[in-house]
């Protein structure tokens, strides 16, 4: 019987979501995907952008070496209008209009995005914060794919997804500004709320975001003062939501991460995540 994963792409801290479909219903997906494949809108890599970024397809037991990635229109409808399924989830009862919201606003994105090359001005020189390297984190496998915003803005690489708290035994109970912030803190980050964008004199700023009750995000601030960060396992992106650069967190375009939280201070050898 064929049976069908789906992957949802839309996390930045989180795992994302996964569909499992069997029988009649992956049947259907199935002839959507191979009709996508002769010609209908395919996916390209992804683009790095906060919120829902595409479709990650599997066909469990095959030979397949990679999922196909798709933002074939035909297979999101299908997807988002399998309300059953997405209750399955158990993300509450917003997640099935948030995702189709999402996937909307996708559909415009990817048809005015373009490839970002800034020059960047000079801003507050952040002598002690790691350099932009995307390169490093961006090496379309093991480091890019396993490592979520909370490893970036950390700068430690783990390979699963880190978590704020689980290290220390104390991970956050929901996904609020009150229960992330002090797992984070358990994990040796340094709550600066008074910070206001200004660096460190010794470690450097990340910035803590919220999509109420849906996800967490992080950015760190650069050497240059600006902003970068890590959506997922897709690339690392000095831009935001709007392809701009970003001076700071607070007003940058954030996409469903529409609460900003705090800064906080990353002080190199003392954090501990995983």
């Amino acid at each position: 019987m064929a049976t069908l994963r789906i992957t949802i792409d839309i996390f930045s801290g989180r795992p994302n979501p996964v569909i499992e479909l069997s029988g009649k219903q992956a049947r259907q997906a199935l002839a959507l995907v191979r009709s996508a494949k002769r010609g209908r809108e395919r996916g390209p890599p992804s683009v790095p952008t906060l919120g829902y970024r595409g479709l990650l397809v599997e066909r469990p037991g095959s030979r397949q070496r990679a999922p196909l990635r798709t933002i074939d229109p035909a297979l999101e409808d299908f997807v988002a209008g399998s309300l059953p399924l997405l209750r399955k989830l158990a993300l509450g009862r917003s997640f099935p209009a948030l995702l189709r919201q999402e996937m909307e606003r996708f559909r415009d994105l990817r048809e005015h995005w373009r490839s970002h090359r800034h020059h960047w001005p000079d801003r507050d020189r952040c002598h002690c914060a790691p350099l932009y390297e995307p390169g490093w984190w961006n090496d379309g496998g093991q480091r890019q794919f396993n490592n979520n915003c909370y490893n970036y803005a950390s700068d430690y690489r783990t390979d699963i997804f880190a978590q704020p708290g689980r290290a220390a035994g104390a991970m956050y109970t929901a996904l609020t500004c009150a229960s992330v912030r002090p797992a984070a803190v358990a994990d040796a980050l340094i709550a600066s709320p008074t910070a206001n964008n200004r660096c460190p004199r010794e470690g450097h700023l990340v910035a803590l975001v919220i999509a109420p009750g849906i996800d967490f995000h992080w950015y760190r601030k650069g050497r240059n003062g600006y902003w970068s960060h890590k959506p997922g396992s897709t690339p690392v992106v000095n831009v935001d939501n709007s392809g701009q650069l970003i001076p700071d967190p607070r007003t940058a375009n954030r996409g469903m991460y529409t609460q900003f939280c705090t800064f906080m201070v990353v002080m190199h050898g003392h954090v501990k995540i995983q």
